[in-house]
């Protein structure tokens, strides 16, 4: 078995592919490379088949019909063999060192006596044009270079929340949960990182900058104008994580105040992606989408809306839409909006 599966989803990805194959390469035969072509209509394909036929014990090429990001990742965790699963998007990569550093760390925990589900470590926004780049880090909030559960974890700051690019989970954990990510919709990284938490019993955090997430491509699905358009997706993600999870019934404080948390911030950037786009339709959808979680959840909903973030959301007329676009910063630190 191996130790880490890394599952690379791929659409019309040559371009800077193959950036990311060999970052992830170095971790040699403890780690599975998935490299999984989702209907791409470029050299994608040919990429992926010879880096399969040049590391055979290493990387799997696995093509399939288009089905989006989703069923990519889907089909990584159905292929995976390793103990661990972890996707990495294919115009991202990640730090050398670091990386022998997870390994490492995986490697110990993974003879120990107590199952690890989650290992957490930094990401840095690798963004196009900017000198500074800014890390997203847990220090202070999570335990370092131990086990833990989540009562020993301190309060996450608005802005800050454990992402996609954050986590490395148990494969077995993934499946354990029944996580099915939706075809053909966008944002389903909120998905992966939420869904499979209240499974979540051991963490551990490594305190390295090892995701290096790419920002700045025009078409890419965070640069705001294509979140904009996408907003239908950005809502069923939304309403697809209010019904997976019964965040009620979680008894444990700590991680139950956490995931009321990171949806507010996920019903927030809807909210203000339909607010930013200024179409009547758009503020229509808003609208809806709070009407949704009323009839769904009445509880919810008053806990959404009286929060800080919810009650700005929702001021009536243009000066509270003015009010609105403030909560944007905080949206903006969870997106990393081109």
């Amino acid at each position: 078995m191996k130790l880490l599966s890394i599952a690379i989803p791929c659409y019309n990805s040559q371009d800077y592919m193959e950036h990311c194959i060999e970052s992830l390469l170095p971790g040699g035969e403890d780690v599975e490379i998935i490299i999984v072509n989702d209907g791409s209509m470029d050299a994608t394909a040919d990429i992926a088949n010879r880096y399969a036929e040049k590391y055979p014990t290493i990387v799997k090429a696995v093509h399939q019909e288009n089905g989006g990001h989703g069923e990519a990742v889907n089909t990584g965790i159905r292929n995976a063999t390793g103990l661990y699963f972890k996707v990495v998007d294919s115009d991202d990569w990640v730090d050398g060192e670091a990386y022998r550093k997870i390994l490492d760390t995986l490697r110990q925990l993974s003879g120990g006596n107590r199952t690890l589900d989650m290992l957490i470590s930094n990401y840095v926004y690798e963004k196009e044009g900017a000198k500074k780049k800014k890390v997203m880090q847990y220090r202070g909030i999570l335990p370092e270079n131990q086990l833990f559960g989540w009562d020993e974890a301190r309060h996450f700051k608005k802005g800050r929340y454990i992402l996609m690019h954050s986590v490395i989970y148990r494969t077995q954990l993934l499946r354990e949960c029944g996580l099915e990510l939706p075809k053909h919709t966008f944002y389903v990284d909120n998905i992966f990182v939420y869904v499979p938490l209240p499974y979540v019993k051991t963490m551990y955090y490594l305190d390295v900058d090892f995701y290096r997430y790419f920002i700045g491509r025009e078409d890419q699905s965070v640069n705001e104008a294509v979140m904009i358009r996408r907003i239908d997706q950005q809502i069923r993600v939304n309403k697809l994580m209010i019904e997976s999870v019964d965040l009620w019934k979680l008894s444990n404080k700590k991680l139950r105040k956490y995931m009321f948390n990171y949806l507010e911030i996920i019903t927030i950037i809807s909210t203000i992606m339909c607010i930013r786009s200024g179409t009547e339709e758009n503020l229509e959808k808003k609208r809806e989408l709070w009407k949704y979680i009323k009839d769904y959840d009445i509880r919810l909903f008053h806990r959404l809306r009286n929060g800080i973030m919810g009650q700005t959301m929702n001021l009536p007329g243009k000066g509270g839409r003015k009010i609105s676009v403030a909560a944007y910063k905080i949206s903006q630190k969870v997106v990393g909006f081109n």
